[in-house]
């Protein structure tokens, strides 16, 4: 996919569809190197099964597949009693960032979180991702107030009381 040379073009936001599953598996083996074709496989499943609530979306500038978000809403989940909505992929073409796909992929989806009366948004970024972490930054993003742990389940758990 080559970068339009009209930089002017309307960015459209749509729904993520079943249809799009090839060309967000491309966009994202074009960002990491590498196809995740289960991962995608299993993430747009889910985001077209679940109950009606689809918060994914698409974004095309001069008819072409440019930017994408996976999302999903939960109700409870993580100790909290009020609807947190998590966003698990963002992915914009090289050729057309810095020109708003990803904000306006973000826009859309607080439009459409905030109709569904989400008003808490999350998501994870590695520490040094600090292209990403810089976009979330411009977005509104800052740390949580919670901790994300992680176990090593490949070592051997420490007894009962002994810190690791």
């Amino acid at each position: 996919m080559e970068r339009p040379e009209q930089a002017s073009e309307t960015i459209v936001v749509r729904d993520l569809s079943a249809k799009d599953f090839e060309a967000v598996i491309a966009l994202d083996a074009r960002i990491l190197g590498r196809r995740r074709e289960e991962y995608f496989r299993v993430k747009l499943q889910e985001s077209q099964s679940q109950t009606g609530i689809k918060v994914s979306l698409a974004a095309e500038r001069g008819g072409l597949f440019c930017g994408f978000l996976l999302a999903r809403v939960y109700y409870g989940e993580f100790g909290t009693l009020e609807p947190v909505a998590v966003l698990d992929t963002l992915g914009v073409h090289p050729g057309f960032r810095g020109q708003g796909v990803g904000a306006a992929l973000q826009r859309q989806l607080h439009t459409n979180l905030a109709g569904l009366g989400v008003s808490v948004l999350r998501t994870e970024v590695s520490w040094d991702d600090q292209h990403l972490l810089g976009f979330f930054h411009r977005q509104g993003f800052r740390p949580a107030a919670r901790f994300c742990l992680d176990l090593d389940l490949g070592k051997p758990a420490p007894e009962r009381g002994e810190p690791r």
